[in-house]
């Protein structure tokens, strides 16, 4: 694979416009056999709608399973409305199942960094709000590092033309998102948002890292 740093400099030249049922982290299933495959790591990534995230790492080859969901707030059990008044602090989110044999946290933080904004505080395109921040949730302390190094590295090649802004937290208490929401783009490719800003994101994933 590529460095992160060519693919990001690469996407910068495209010219696609990117405009609660409760779980502890520990406890979601991590040998779910979907498209035949097991877990054995997770990660949690904020970077807008969760809409949108899913539905890339829902194609990266390795990622066993994707849940939207919310985190990082103060109240227990959030629904969707209630995140999105923007009071209860969650950030929305997506929490990845995945096999560290196909693909690594690197790997995972290429593509995070690719289909995302990291420079806007609390916005991505129109969605705006500190439920929309750019966040990394590490789920060990080896990924702490791995995130802290490649933002770094990012910041000295100054891939971006603005500071980054995504924070990098201990993982906390990850609440799923109610059942409509996950698989949202699958359902609902038809969609006015689907159309407008899950599916440029999508074809973004597409050009630079190929189809899987």
């Amino acid at each position: 694979m590529k460095t992160v740093y060519s693919i990001l400099c690469s996407a910068l030249f495209l010219t696609i416009s990117l405009s609660s049922c409760a779980y502890d982290v520990a406890e979601l299933p991590k040998n779910d056999v979907k498209k035949g495959k097991i877990a054995n790591d997770t990660i949690t990534l904020g970077g807008g709608c969760y809409w949108c995230v899913e539905a890339v790492y829902e194609r990266l080859d390795g990622v066993v399973d994707v849940y939207s969901g919310f985190s990082g707030g103060s109240i227990e059990n959030p629904t969707y409305e209630q995140v999105c008044t923007g009071r209860t602090g969650h950030a929305e989110v997506v929490q990845i199942a995945f096999d560290s044999t196909l693909t690594s946290v690197k790997d995972i933080l290429e593509v995070f960094f690719v289909v995302h904004d990291p420079t806007t505080l609390n916005k991505q395109g129109h969605d705006i709000g500190t439920q929309y921040r750019s966040v990394i949730f590490y789920h060990s302390e080896e990924q702490k590092t791995i995130a802290k190094e490649v933002i770094a590295a990012l910041e000295k090649e100054k891939v971006f033309n603005a500071p980054i802004v995504t924070a990098v937290q201990p993982k906390s208490i990850f609440y799923e998102a109610e059942d409509y929401h996950q698989d949202y783009y699958e359902k609902n490719p038809d969609q006015s948002y689907c159309q407008l800003v899950v599916r440029p994101k999508i074809e973004k994933f597409e050009k630079v890292f190929g189809k899987h």
